[in-house]
């Protein structure tokens, strides 16, 4: 038994090219920086003096920032090169932290967060365009799944070392928080210099080689613009766990902040553990098909959540492991079918919508949540997701149907084939 998990795991990891390793190690130790944001209402509140709904106030100007942010990413790495995008955004990140920390008035702080935001979330469009660049079509959802990895492992140790910084002094979040962008920006330069600083003259000629004469404006893909619709709209229920959900845990349930932060952090703890041999198993089913069920999943955790305040703390864990699911079958799968409708030339601008779509839901979701739910109680927001789960469900059934098989991107060549990299 013990051997055939071993060899189960150590398959999931096979195969992934050495490039989405190196890419992967560096998002971990950025990500193992990331402890401002979490943080940055009780900084705000605590440390600046400033009123909650200020420090909310705050949080909406980040997403409103991360709208852009993921626009101009993908943009630019269509344009540039998506790993020269990341490097910039890690330099440019760690330059704003910086200067964030030393900010007082809360104007000079809403503005430095805004900016912080663009050149933050332009990351993500464009590492995601870069893992697709860097991988085989047939092993491209798994290479998704090893980022995410690294992005959880990094997300589940920053905020606990974060939490004991802030006890000393909140500066040491940023300080921190800008060391590792500025660490991850040495490492990506270091470990991928000739595609970051060399081959500046043939960037457009390998676009340009790579480009699909009939259609590179992924505004004019109707099906994947349904595909962007109906991810904003599951971002949307799945982002309740950082608002609603916190508190339906706090009011229904009587669990103190300490168990909250343990609750949430088991849906890290379980992406870690079991995404990659998940995703291993699926990678030759529909994927679509797959998306469909994590919807499915993921709506029903929060649909069946006020439902069991009589079971208590374990009721709790079992729609965490719910909605993981559905996170685990959702995220990778979905990121690897976007990249596989595009091609080299494009790959960065399909990415930036997909990435608007999440940035969108975050703007609008905790706030329509949370309004919904301190006005109408937690079974009107139980149904609101019912809801949306069935409009989901009706929507990626209909893209089943519509969507173009042969709508995919070309295998990588052979290794012996020298490809531009983003």
């Amino acid at each position: 038994m013990i051997r055939k998990v071993t060899f189960t795991y150590r398959e999931a990891f096979s195969g992934l090219p050495r490039a989405i390793w190196t890419l992967s190690w560096v998002t971990l130790v950025y990500r193992c920086g990331t402890m401002v944001l979490p943080f940055m209402s009780l900084y705000l509140t605590t440390d600046r003096g400033f009123t909650a709904p200020q420090a909310g106030l705050v949080l909406m100007v980040y997403g409103l920032g991360a709208l852009g942010g993921s626009w101009i990413g993908g943009w630019l790495g269509d344009a540039i090169g998506a790993l020269r995008v990341c490097a910039a955004s890690l330099v440019l990140s760690g330059v704003t932290l910086f200067v964030l920390r030393d900010m007082e008035s809360y104007a000079a702080i809403a503005i430095t967060v805004f900016v912080l935001s663009i050149f933050t979330e332009a990351f993500r469009p464009a590492s995601a365009a870069a893992v697709a660049a860097l991988s085989p079509s047939e092993t491209r959802v798994r290479a998704v799944a090893l980022r995410r990895l690294a992005i959880n492992l990094g997300m589940s140790l920053a905020p606990a070392v974060g939490g004991a910084l802030a006890v000393i002094d909140y500066g040491w979040l940023f300080v921190v928080d800008g060391a590792a962008c500025f660490v991850a920006a040495a490492l990506l330069v270091l470990l991928f210099w000739h595609d970051t600083f060399g081959g500046w003259r043939s960037a457009g000629a390998a676009r340009a080689q790579h480009r699909n004469p009939t259609d590179t404006r992924p505004w004019s893909d109707t099906t994947f613009l349904g595909f962007v619709v109906l991810t904003a709209l599951f971002a949307s229920v799945f982002f309740q766990i950082f608002s609603t959900f916190p508190l339906v845990l706090r009011d229904l349930f009587h669990m103190r902040e300490d168990r909250i932060g343990v609750a949430i952090a088991i849906n890290a703890f379980i992406i870690v553990l079991f995404e990659m041999v998940t995703m291993h198993r699926l990678q030759r089913r529909a994927p679509l098909g797959v998306v469909r069920l994590g919807t499915l999943f993921a709506c029903l955790g929060f649909v069946v959540l006020p439902w069991g305040t009589e079971i208590g703390v374990p009721w709790v864990l079992l729609v965490v492991v719910i909605i993981t699911l559905g996170e685990m079958l959702y995220m990778p799968t979905a990121e690897g079918f976007v990249a596989n409708r595009a091609d080299d030339a494009n790959r960065g601008r399909y990415m930036g919508m997909y990435t608007f779509s999440y940035s969108l839901a975050f703007v609008a979701a905790p706030a329509l949540g949370t309004w919904m739910y301190a006005q109408h109680g937690a079974s009107t927001l139980a149904l609101a997701c019912a809801a949306a789960g069935l409009v989901l469900w009706l929507g990626f059934t209909h893209l089943m149907r519509v969507a173009s098989p042969g709508r995919v991107s070309t295998p990588c060549p052979a290794p012996a084939a020298r490809r531009p990299l983003p």
